[in-house]
């Protein structure tokens, strides 16, 4: 079995999750811009995740001679009746990890990508790693740790005030936009451009276009934000910021419990186990902690393609399997936050898991790709763009603190 124990490969493996686990979340959003509904993606991308669940345990996890104190992937399946307890822990993680992530997708489309990612990743290290810090017996530098989640208690102060300035901004566009009517079918009419929202026979909503040239609205713009609500299946013209918010909210708090349950699985701090039992390895907690999620990620999007929430229109399971377009992008989703977990257990196994939840650097990825792919920002205020700045510069301010605690950290 193939096991991190070098201090520099196991920050090595958190800065490529941290990349991956920034970067998934926008292929998110790109696919609801374009109009796919939220529940055909996440039951691709449901699939894709348990695949890298199973791959990397029977690769990695079984390099190597199987051993008494730390057995081999295969060998620690067949010892399910002694390791119980663990595994309920990394069971556990996995429930509370996919209503995160059911959540995250609706929070991505009502308050933008770098907004949701500052806010959950600041949540995940002011709740996640203190809990973290007193299940590994507070071997952290309080001196330094603390200060560090006070920087990302501000972050998030400032996330929500730039998400209400942004919004603001918006809202300003649009209230001097000539000829906007939403008669509540859907059509929208914008400076002589029709352009109608309809479901097809996929479920999925597509836009038509009444003109036959129709010029491509600027980033940032009215037209721009008119074409985008029509294109994409959650609707956001007229939502609260406070329901936004809230989601997004509830997606930090079950994002910030996930990695002190894998912890309790792989490390037994507790001591559930019986004497002499091996602790769980990393790829066996890996394997039922995805399995778990793989279940609540097949059985809420299921229930949503009937019964939808937030207005997203209705859909059906042949809806969904004929639905392909975009699927392999959500595939490729799956894939890249299933590698990103997994290396951010074998990283957090070997340097703590304080320190994996503490190098949070994943919201200047997703920042990066909303800015770039999706034009987040573009024309808005001074003041939104003063906010965007504090927002990433404490945030950059909290990550080096707690990667300097880190530092202090003994090796597992």
């Amino acid at each position: 079995m193939y096991v991190v124990e070098n201090e520099g490969w196991a920050i090595a493996c958190m800065l490529v999750s941290l990349f991956l686990l920034g970067t998934f979340p926008a292929i998110f959003t790109l696919l609801e811009r374009r109009g796919r509904l939220p529940q055909h993606t996440y039951l691709d991308y449901s699939f894709a995740n348990l695949f890298t669940a199973i791959i990397i345990p029977l690769t990695l996890g079984q390099i190597g001679d199987s051993k008494p104190d730390m057995p081999n992937f295969i060998t620690q399946l067949s010892q399910l009746i002694e390791d119980w307890p663990c595994v309920l822990f990394a069971m556990a993680g996995g429930i509370v990890l996919s209503l995160g992530n059911i959540a995250q997708q609706y929070a991505l489309a009502l308050v933008g990508l770098s907004v949701m990612q500052v806010i959950a990743s600041s949540m995940i290290v002011l709740i996640g790693t203190t809990l973290n810090y007193f299940l590994d017996n507070r071997i952290n530098n309080a001196k330094i740790l603390f200060p560090g989640t006070a920087s990302f208690f501000i972050a998030i102060c400032l996330g929500s005030a730039l998400h209400s300035s942004n919004a603001a901004d918006n809202k300003a566009k649009l209230t001097g936009f000539p000829n906007t009517n939403h008669d509540g079918t859907g059509t929208i009419e914008t400076t002589g451009i029709e352009l109608e929202t309809s479901p097809d026979n996929d479920g999925r909503w597509v836009l038509e276009n009444g003109s036959s040239h129709p010029e491509k609205a600027k980033i940032g713009t009215a037209d721009f934000l008119m074409e985008l609500e029509n294109k994409r299946a959650i609707k956001v013209c007229g939502k609260s910021t406070i329901i936004g918010l809230g989601i997004t909210f509830f997606a930090g708090a079950c994002f910030s419990l996930f990695s002190p349950a894998f912890n309790l699985a792989t490390n037994d701090q507790w001591h559930t186990m019986k004497a002499g039992v091996p602790h769980l390895v990393v790829y066996t907690a890996f394997f039922y902690f995805t399995l778990s999620w793989f279940i609540i990620s097949i059985i809420l999007p299921m229930i949503f393609l009937y019964h939808p929430i937030l207005n997203v229109p209705k859909s059906s399971l042949t809806a969904y399997l004929k639905d392909c377009d975009g699927r392999l992008w959500a595939l490729l989703a799956g894939l890249l936050c299933g590698l990103a977990n997994c290396f951010q257990f074998m990283g957090g196994q070997a340097a703590g898991y304080a320190t994996a939840d503490s190098v949070q650097a994943l919201p200047l990825v997703s920042t990066f790709w909303g800015i770039l792919v999706f034009g987040e920002y573009r024309r808005s205020s001074k003041r939104t763009y003063v906010l965007l700045v504090s927002m990433l510069l404490m945030f950059s301010v909290a990550v080096g603190v707690l990667m300097a605690s880190a530092a202090n950290r003994k090796t597992f």
